[in-house]
């Protein structure tokens, strides 16, 4: 049994080993973005979100974020942590994205509320425009709760230097 499991740690270790260099963490840009949610509340939505580092390469990228939903009887909140895969580079003019997480659902008056607070599952579709060099529009569609919610975003977000 521990010959097994030291085999095993090593095969694991080893790649990860070689790989070190492609996991960063940090504040490498930002995001802000409104948009409508199309579940029974029909909010505007207003949010933020943070690019917080590398997985595996800068394809694959560690997001956290907020967003405050506003129009119905309460205001909603959810934070959340994604990881999104991007099909192009940052040179390119166009990225699309997509990616997946969990968000921490809470509104006001959450104690009188069904399911709340609640943990979500998240998914996340894009494709972000570069207008300047540092500078991009993007489209977001976010489906949260395992779609039972969906949101819509577009927003302005800072890229990553080439």
């Amino acid at each position: 049994m521990r010959l097994t499991l030291s085999l095993l740690l090593l095969l694991v270790a080893s790649p990860l080993a070689a790989q070190q260099s492609k996991f960063r963490v940090g504040l490498f840009g930002f995001a802000a973005q409104a948009g409508i949610d199309f579940s029974d509340d029909d909010q505007a939505v207003f949010g933020t979100t943070l690019d917080l580092g590398d997985l595996y390469g800068e394809r694959l990228r560690m997001r956290g974020g907020a967003e405050l939903g506003i129009g119905s009887a309460a205001n909603t909140y959810v934070f959340n942590a994604e990881i999104l895969f991007r099909f192009l580079p940052d040179s390119m003019v166009a990225v699309p994205y997509v990616g997946g997480g969990l968000g921490l659902y809470t509104q006001e008056q959450c104690s009188a509320a069904d399911r709340c607070p609640a943990v979500w599952f998240q998914f996340a579709l894009g494709f972000e425009l570069r207008i300047r060099e540092y500078i991009g529009w993007f489209v977001e569609y976010h489906g949260e709760d395992a779609f039972r919610r969906n949101r819509l975003f577009i927003g302005l977000t800072t890229r990553r230097s080439r």
